[in-house]
């Protein structure tokens, strides 16, 4: 090999080096401090106040609790939707689940109806036995896993 040649393949080693090394520290860093909160509005623009959540129908579910899991007994009122779920400081309902992202997942509602959706975690996120890979509709008393913990939707 040339001298030129064997340069280049030294440099281009080095330069995916550093981009695995960045990306490691990118990637230690969302983990520990979580996602990033919005700045708020600038001078003169008045935010839009938030629609009211519609009052719950009778039969439907008004709140989130982690019914098994290291945080059993956290609830979450689904008036606050969507209600993430998640190991960061910004979610609704946090857990201290190691096979949990720091933004994990979110119930949202839409049309009556109440949906789970996986916020591309690792470990993803089920319903019963069934890994979602889209918002998958769910009702009183569904379970959903994630990580080691299950929640449930509750009256």
């Amino acid at each position: 090999m040339s001298e030129l040649t064997l340069f280049l393949v030294r440099i281009a080693y080095l330069a995916i080096l550093w981009i695995f090394v960045l990306s490691a520290i990118s990637v230690i860093r969302s983990d520990m401090f979580g996602a990033r909160v919005p700045t708020p509005a600038a001078p003169g623009k008045q935010p839009r106040a938030p629609k009211p959540p519609p009052s719950p129908r009778r039969g439907q579910p008004t709140h989130v609790a982690v019914v098994q899991g290291v945080n059993t007994g956290i609830t979450a009122d689904l008036a606050q939707a969507p209600v993430l779920i998640g190991r960061g400081n910004d979610a609704a309902i946090r857990l201290d689940d190691d096979y949990v992202s720091t933004r994990h997942a979110r119930i949202v509602s839409s049309g009556g109806q109440w949906y789970v959706e996986d916020l591309g975690s690792t470990n993803g996120t089920y319903l019963g036995s069934q890994r979602i890979t889209q918002p998958v509709p769910i009702g009183l008393g569904s379970q959903v896993r994630v990580g080691k913990t299950i929640v449930e939707l509750r009256k």
